[in-house]
């Protein structure tokens, strides 16, 4: 997951950075930094991403490009 697909998931899901960090049991600031593109323990990166798969985010990764599908 890119910081990228993490801001257009949150959006078709709806969810706040706050949302997104109470999900995934991590610090609202964990989530923002990111989405900064900042670096994150490996763990925290692992338990938001989780948190956005469980709530049905599907990530795609092809030909250089990224992207987000979401249940309708």
């Amino acid at each position: 997951m890119t910081p990228t697909q993490s801001r257009m998931a949150r959006a078709a899901l709806q969810w706040s950075l706050h949302d997104w960090a109470k999900a995934a049991a991590v610090s609202r600031m964990t989530c923002a930094r990111f989405e900064l593109g900042e670096n994150i323990a490996d763990d925290s990166l692992e338990k938001m991403q989780t948190a956005l798969i469980e709530a049905g985010a599907d990530f795609i990764r092809r030909a250089g490009r990224v992207g987000v599908t979401v249940p309708e």
